[in-house]
């Protein structure tokens, strides 16, 4: 197996990785603060065990998942695992979901656990929040907002003292330390968080805070501030692991170019379990065409959130397809709008991930249009015998496999390099020229002066002009036409990554197609 290829495209954020068999069944995965370099470290052959060996000798696809933070990744982990139980990950038999948090009805409410078996019972009284992924974000969401909004944590009301008033975890309302109106106000923040509005509350506090600082009353300041830095934080685990009962999807799209890019996440129960990504052409309602062509194979979950609204007779197309109700929601702040920017997210690096390294090459080689198609062309042969030549073409920085392209070298001088790659660049756009279709943005030559000076002599002789280099291998240097010198980047410089990338490519398919030449002529003459 080669891993160049199946690594190309991962990008360096947070996430979730998905390693896939043949087949197409999950057999691992993993979590990182930087996909490219975990997912790389795999296909490093030096130091591995015999399990990871065997892992990475079935892996032929892999996916990931882009998320906000290495906090969500590992949420994310946690829940794919759960729902997958791939092969290679540990088999943790308890994967329950654990209780709720309820709020007591009492003068001064408490956050507390409120026990499954109860619930059940329904001998509970107060407001429940609930059920909770597991034991530990239940009881991470229950200590934060006890922290955060020092709310009273004791079962009966001291009458004189309160030690937790004393060292700071609790604001003492029994004592009367703190208004009745005041701790009223405290609970109902931790409701608010409870209730998946804590972008809401977090935008509130901001608001009090600057009127704080603004009074020059800086000790409520700091104290709206620490809880704005607990809130957040708590924020980036509620975005992956979320509460709910009934399963959603999560649709986002992006228009460029008369090319729609789309996204769906299929939420289970509160847990991001899947992503499903779409490309298609443009045209008028091709959203709600796209709802119902989904929605024909597939059945509607009990919500919905879309980027924009729908028609009503879309709404009621999905809930007959469900036989029941179907919530449509298009959020602009808040819990579900921040699921929707991480569904852009992943579009956006998924399809457009190399955008950065083209407005740099475009920069670095002095273009005037970004090279959004690039075509490379590599020569290979065995001793002369055999020559091919290799063109694969690279669109908005990625491989389009669609458009590669395999060349048998005809001419009598079959083994000059120079002679080959005039003929192949030739014949290549001789007949794109003659199809009147479209040219590529930029040409890139496999090799160093003498193939670039032969492939623009061959683009000369069909009068057509495209912009071109070459990049030399020994020293990485890119030749430029009319440039005496070769142009040098820096080993980490993205023009020059995309470069090695689209080279690396052609030289593989090269390779690839020369052998099965090779492989032909041997069981012929067998």
């Amino acid at each position: 197996m080669e891993s160049k290829p199946i690594l190309k495209g991962i990008p360096e954020n947070p996430g979730c990785y998905i390693y896939k068999d043949k087949t197409g069944k999950i057999i691992y995965i993993g979590k990182a603060k930087n996909l490219k370099k975990r997912v790389g470290s795999y296909f490093n052959k030096k130091g591995h065990d015999t399990k990871t060996r065997a892992l990475v000798g079935q892996i032929v696809k892999i996916d990931y998942i882009v998320t906000n933070s290495e906090m969500e990744a590992l949420l994310l982990e946690n829940n794919l695992i759960k729902k997958n139980k791939p092969k290679y990950n540990i088999d943790l038999k308890d994967s329950k979901s654990y209780a709720f948090i309820e709020l007591t009805k009492e003068e001064y409410p408490r956050l507390v656990v409120a026990r499954t078996e109860l619930v059940k019972k329904k001998k509970t009284e107060g407001k429940l929040f609930g059920p909770f992924i597991s034991g530990q974000t239940r009881d991470y969401v229950l200590h934060t907002l006890n922290k955060t909004f020092k709310l009273r944590t004791c079962k009966k009301l001291p009458k004189k003292k309160c030690m937790r008033y004393d060292i700071g975890i609790c604001s003492a309302p029994c004592l009367n330390i703190i208004s009745k109106s005041k701790y009223a106000k405290d609970v109902a923040a931790a409701k608010m968080i409870l209730g998946g509005k804590t972008s809401e509350l977090i935008q509130d506090l901001k608001a009090r805070m600057k009127e704080f600082s603004k009074d020059q009353d800086f000790e409520n300041a700091l104290i709206i501030r620490e809880q704005i830095s607990s809130l957040q934080y708590l924020k980036e685990k509620q975005t992956v692991e979320r509460s709910k009962k009934y399963d959603e999807d999560i649709i986002n799209y992006l228009v460029k170019e008369d090319k729609v890019y789309l996204m769906l996440f299929n939420v289970h129960q509160g847990i991001l379990e899947n992503k499903q990504t779409f490309e298609f052409e443009y045209k008028d309602n091709f959203f709600e065409e796209f709802l119902v062509r989904y929605y024909s194979e597939n059945i509607p979950p009990k919500a919905i959130i879309l980027p924009e609204p729908v028609d009503k007779l879309i709404n009621d197309y999905l809930e007959h397809q469900r036989k029941s109700k179907v919530k449509i929601t298009i959020p602009k702040i808040g819990e579900l709008n921040d699921l929707l920017k991480l569904v852009m997210k992943n579009i956006e690096i998924q399809f457009f991930g190399d955008v950065e390294k083209i407005e740099e090459l475009r920069k670095k080689l002095n273009l005037q249009d970004l090279p959004k198609v690039m075509e490379c062309f590599d020569i290979s042969h065995l001793g002369g015998t055999e020559v091919v030549a290799s063109m694969v073409q690279f669109r908005n920085g990625k491989p389009d496999k669609s458009n590669y392209r395999k060349f048998k070298i005809k001419g009598p001088e079959k083994n000059d390099d120079f002679a080959a790659m005039n003929e192949v660049v030739k014949r290549r756009y001789e007949r794109l020229k003659k199809e009147n279709a479209d040219f590529p943005d930029l040409i890139v030559i496999d090799g160093g002066l003498g193939q670039l000076n032969a492939s623009i002599k061959s683009l000369e002789e069909i009068d057509v002009k495209i912009p071109i280099v070459s990049l030399a291998k020994k020293f990485e240097e890119v030749y430029v036409p009319g440039r005496e010198a070769p142009i040098r980047f820096d080993r980490k410089n993205k023009a020059r990554l995309l470069l090695e990338a689209l080279r690396d490519e052609a030289h593989r398919f090269a390779v690839t197609f020369q052998r099965q030449r090779r492989s032909k002529r041997i069981f012929k003459n067998s």
